[in-house]
């Protein structure tokens, strides 16, 4: 999770989405009660993005957003955050949202897309998709993993946040087990534990059932190992698929949230050895669009903010929850 001390934030950007999603934004709307003890309950402020005013939207859908703090970081940043997300069907493209507030307003980068399904020398592929942030104190990059195809995984860095680096590919089907098929929608996280090593939480399509697999390495861009074994399997009531796995550093560690075929993000508990799986319930319901996926965590002001992917697939938004 992304933190951040600034004292000022608004709520004037909320209402700007409210079409795209088929309803009216607003402060005050009705909670999705959480049934895990300890985890918060949070309450729908409205879409990130009018998807109907965005310069670059090819496919009229916005999934997987990672907001991290640009602030102090990036190289003359455009805003205090910055919020990835992209188009899924082709030809997809990474795309950057900026903004003073996580609240909000959340304006288009003008050069979108940032990194295309076309990466000359390096790839050319249907489409990309599914970008994760990950900014590192040590080197002063920004770290951003793709999809594309959806058997790759990819890294790329940048010192400003709009402008990458190719690195390569971090991990393809051919690393794990010969009946997974698919290897994406990953995001990466520092170890709770284990100083130095970062863990990769992913989706693997294995023999047609979305499993969330994981990875571990000393290196952002390079030498990660696999875990052959699946670390969350979906279980009853959960739609019989899972993904979008987003690492739970808080009420000391060892949680992973993700999203499951029956449309609601869920909690399981993992342990900071990421040794168990105890499935223990929905975190958050979608109060309007039926299904909300792929949250991303950030903290301003004390306040916890979900982002996350709002309606039906091929017709998402991008949404703003508040704990």
């Amino acid at each position: 999770m992304d933190s951040d001390r600034r004292s000022a934030f608004g709520r004037r950007g909320l209402l700007l989405g409210a079409a795209a999603l088929g309803t009216t934004a607003a402060f005050g709307a009705a909670p999705a009660a959480a049934a895990v003890p300890g985890f918060p309950t949070f309450t729908r402020l409205g879409a990130a993005l009018d998807k109907d005013s965005l310069a670059y939207n090819p496919t009229k859908e916005l999934i997987f957003p990672s907001v991290r703090r640009a602030a102090g970081r990036v190289q003359n940043p455009l805003g205090a955050w910055y919020m990835y997300y992209a188009p899924h069907d082709d030809p997809g493209g990474i795309c950057l949202a900026y903004a003073d507030s996580l609240e909000g307003p959340w304006k288009e980068y003008a050069a979108n897309p940032i990194i295309t399904r076309d990466w000359g020398g390096h790839f050319s592929v249907p489409h990309v998709s599914s970008p994760h942030a990950l900014w590192n104190d040590a080197d002063g990059k920004m770290y951003l993993y793709f999809h594309g195809d959806n058997r790759t995984t990819r890294v790329a860095t940048s010192t400003d946040g709009r402008s990458f680096t190719y690195g390569g590919t971090v991990l393809h089907t051919s690393m794990l087990p010969s009946n997974v098929s698919e290897a994406s929608y990953a995001r990466v996280f520092p170890h709770p534990v284990q100083s130095g090593v970062h863990v990769m939480l992913f989706m693997g399509n294995q023999a047609g059932t979305r499993k969330i697999f994981i990875g571990w390495s000393n290196s952002l861009a390079s030498g990660w190992k696999f875990k052959q074994q699946p670390l969350i399997s979906p279980a009853a009531g959960e739609g019989g698929q899972v993904s979008g796995a987003h690492y739970w550093s808080k009420n000391g560690g060892g949680y992973v949230v993700y999203h499951g075929g029956d449309g609601s993000i869920r909690v399981a508990r993992v342990g900071t050895g990421f040794d168990r799986e105890e499935h223990l319930g929905v975190l958050y319901s979608e109060p309007v669009a039926t299904r909300a996926a792929a949250p991303s965590f950030a903290e301003e002001n004390g306040r916890m903010y979900m982002f996350y992917e709002a309606g039906r697939r091929s017709d998402t938004n991008i949404a703003i929850a508040r704990a």
